[in-house]
């Protein structure tokens, strides 16, 4: 058996100092199915890449029995581009709420007039998609799944360098304020006992923040944990599905990253089909409150179409959140950079992707320092 190459043996705990940069690009590859995965030719060529980080949306349909959903995995499989990445790097994997169905919630489906309503019935849909999903991606044999129940978070240190923690924000959370969707006036996403990751994960996550001796603290997150403010002005209007629905539990996790002495946090998400670039407030209704960390959103690979550099929505979002430093629409990929002293974002984005040949630029470097909770462009 041949030793692995380089790019696949991590070091161990405690290791001091790697002596190759954490090279991983960031990627959500929620796609459409006439789209081409351009981007996985770019990421290939990058012999230096480290690991992968892929933050959910690995398929993206709506379909209740085994075989369709072995099928979208598969059809989605054909692509040159696709495989070839998944040979050349290692992959750290998680999932959203389309893996099973859009914002699904516990044991509870979204709201229709499907029968999955029963939560017998949609227990037994996600089964089904967990099985399909376990056979299809990347995993460990930790992550093979017990009919509907699956072991996704997991903690992969890379040394004293970086401690990368994925998140499942979905198995264990209770229901979406308010109905879901979005609200300005939802009183019930300030409730403490709603959760988004469920006692014991969190409880796990909060242990790590305490016994963790690495420099970097990478949290890997479905839906965006900063605010996201769509109205310039007093009123705050979000989305109710994304952790402000769930504010006293994410006030709780990032009060008890600054309080654990954590050395400098970065939040790495996915499902927005947008790049940002933020920075994460103790509290985010004060706003003297203090920052404690860094979030970068990363768009899809290629749902949405060609996209734009901006979006009214987008100029809304940063004209009302003075946190938010960095917006854009386009389709790509984060190419991540982390070394000893700093941390380093690098937007790649396409022209478009409906027709291949696009060519791959940076649209905008933001870096994080070390010791230092901001973020600032490069």
């Amino acid at each position: 058996m041949r030793a692995p190459p380089p790019c696949c043996s991590a070091p161990g705990p405690g290791t001091p100092r790697p002596r190759t940069p954490l090279r991983p690009p960031q990627a959500i590859r929620l796609r459409n199915e006439v789209a081409r995965d351009e981007h996985f030719r770019h990421v290939v060529r990058r012999s230096s890449v480290v690991a992968t980080p892929e933050l959910g949306h690995s398929v993206h349909t709506e379909t209740f029995d085994l075989a369709r959903y072995r099928l979208q995995h598969a059809l989605y499989k054909t692509e040159a581009p696709l495989q070839a990445a998944h040979a050349a790097h290692p992959w750290i994997h998680t999932f959203d709420d389309h893996e099973v169905e859009n914002n699904w919630a516990g044991d509870l489906s979204q709201a229709d007039t499907e029968p999955d309503q029963d939560p017998a019935v949609f227990r037994a849909r996600r089964a089904q998609a967990f099985q399909a999903l376990y056979e299809h991606m990347p995993l460990r044999h930790a992550q093979m799944p017990a009919g509907p129940d699956i072991r996704y978070h997991r903690r992969l240190p890379y040394g004293r360098l970086a401690d990368f923690t994925l998140l499942d924000t979905r198995q264990y959370r209770t229901d979406q304020p308010c109905g879901d969707g979005d609200s300005s006036t939802c009183d019930d996403r300030f409730n403490p006992d709603n959760t988004m990751v469920g006692g014991k994960q969190r409880a796990w996550l909060l242990d790590g923040f305490r016994q963790s001796h690495a420099r970097w603290q990478v949290i890997g997150n479905q839906t965006p944990m900063g605010q996201t403010d769509w109205t310039p002005g007093p009123e705050t209007h979000v989305w109710l599905d994304p952790w402000d629905g769930y504010v006293a539990e994410r006030n709780k996790v990032l009060a008890a990253a600054q309080d654990s002495g954590v050395r400098t946090l970065v939040v790495i998400t996915g499902d927005r089909h947008q790049n940002h670039a933020l920075e994460l407030k103790r509290d985010f209704a004060d706003p003297d409150s203090a920052t404690v960390g860094t979030e970068f959103v990363g768009t899809s690979i290629t749902s949405g179409g060609d996209g734009s550099d901006t979006t009214d929505q987008g100029q809304q979002f940063l004209a009302a959140s003075p946190y938010l430093k960095f917006f854009n629409s386009q389709r790509g990929y984060v190419r991540v950079t982390v070394d000893r002293k700093q941390w380093r974002s690098d937007f790649r984005v396409v022209p478009f992707v409906q027709t291949q040949g696009a060519p791959i630029s940076t649209r905008a470097t933001y870096v994080v320092e070390d010791r230092n909770p901001h973020v600032h462009a490069s």
